[in-house]
């Protein structure tokens, strides 16, 4: 198998910024961030189809567009060596990239999703159908508001008037603005919190009457990734369900985070893929623990890698490409309601912007 790749730039509509110290384009209130940069992969079998799979890498875990485009060169002998001819052996082609890679689970991730858009189109049905899922179980989405001044917030908020659900970015002094702020604009939305890791357990218990003044359905990562009993404590003086974010990544996680949160967020750029993602649905399903499935700023390609394994989740957050301000690709994705939109395409269903439909470029 040949794998090429590109670097494509990414521009959001708004500026998208978070609360934690060193995130893409933050903390709030600093300079403009530069262009995200993902990768746009494509693995070539022998007859010439072609699977597609996006990298959305974060420099918060180790990762950006240049350390992608550095391995992949080299993991087409890997990844032709340990098909061995068999495009559908997935399971033995994935342990093989996560043996000579360990990290990088964002270029592991984009390989995935291309294996499996391959098997997809050569197979003739998209993704979710090959792995035995149901469209109709896959939950509403939220849409993401970040950081920004009170005024241009507002705005967003009647941009997004069709979204039921919202998750607000907050870990900032105008926490109480912003929710205030929000309900003004939208008091029947369900609205989620996410800090990001902005707070430490003391002060997101601090925080916890305001949120539940609010109505804030969940609430995601609120104290730093490390502090596992952070989140215990915080867990345990609200009847506001704490998700896991940035501390599960794979699933090998999910036994310690057992009894200190209510859920898990599964993000395929964060976990390595489309595989692991679902061996952390059943692992968490196990710790009786509930499921987010998440995302980064993507495109549709990243998106409706995604979208595949949705009807497994409790709880979806797949905005990342409604937030560009350009998509180079059309396919599965995010309608303005809050619904998802799955592919009757084979594999992940992803063209390029402007194609034919159908044209399914490679398959």
């Amino acid at each position: 198998m040949e794998i090429e790749y590109e670097v494509i730039e990414l521009r959001t509509r708004h500026e998208f910024r978070i609360a934690r110290a060193g995130s893409y384009g933050g903390p709030a209130g600093g300079p403009p961030a530069p262009p995200r940069r993902s990768v746009w992969v494509r693995v070539r079998d022998g007859d010439g189809v072609e699977g597609w799979g996006e990298a959305a890498p974060l420099p918060y875990y180790g990762e950006t567009a240049d350390t992608v485009a550095a391995v992949l060169p080299w993991l087409g002998e890997v990844v032709a060596a340990a098909a061995a001819g068999d495009p559908f052996a997935l399971e033995r082609i994935e342990d093989a990239v996560a043996k000579v890679l360990g990290g990088n689970p964002a270029a592991k991730a984009a390989l995935s999703a291309a294996l499996h858009d391959l098997v997809g189109k050569r197979l003739g049905v998209p993704v979710w159908r090959l792995l035995g899922l149901d469209p109709s179980r896959a939950p509403l989405s939220s849409y993401t508001l970040g950081l920004d001044e009170p005024e241009r917030m507002r705005d967003r908020l009647r941009e997004t008037a069709g979204y039921p659900i919202l998750k607000v970015k907050l870990g900032t002094p105008r926490d109480e603005e912003v929710l205030r702020l929000i309900r003004e604009e939208r008091p029947d939305a369900v609205v989620r919190v996410d800090a990001n890791t902005a707070w430490s357990a003391k002060e997101a218990i601090a925080r916890l009457p305001l949120l539940e003044e609010h109505g804030v359905e969940l609430l995601e990562q609120p104290v730093p990734a490390g502090d596992i009993e952070g989140l215990r404590r915080v867990r345990e003086h609200t009847h506001i369900p704490v998700y896991a974010d940035e501390s599960c990544r794979t699933a090998d996680d999910v036994p310690r985070l057992a009894g200190a949160v209510d859920g898990i967020n599964i993000k395929l750029a964060k976990c390595g893929s489309l595989r692991e993602a679902v061996r952390l649905v059943h692992v968490a399903r196990a710790h009786g623990l509930r499921v987010m499935l998440g995302c980064m700023v993507e495109t549709t390609l990243g998106i409706a890698a995604a979208i595949q394994i949705a009807p497994l989740a409790d709880v979806v957050d797949l905005d990342g490409a409604a937030l560009l301000a350009e998509d180079p690709f059309v396919g599965p994705g995010l309608e303005p309601d809050g619904r998802l939109r799955f592919n009757g395409e084979a594999g992940l269903g992803v063209r390029v912007a402007g194609a034919a439909p159908g044209a399914l470029r490679g398959g």
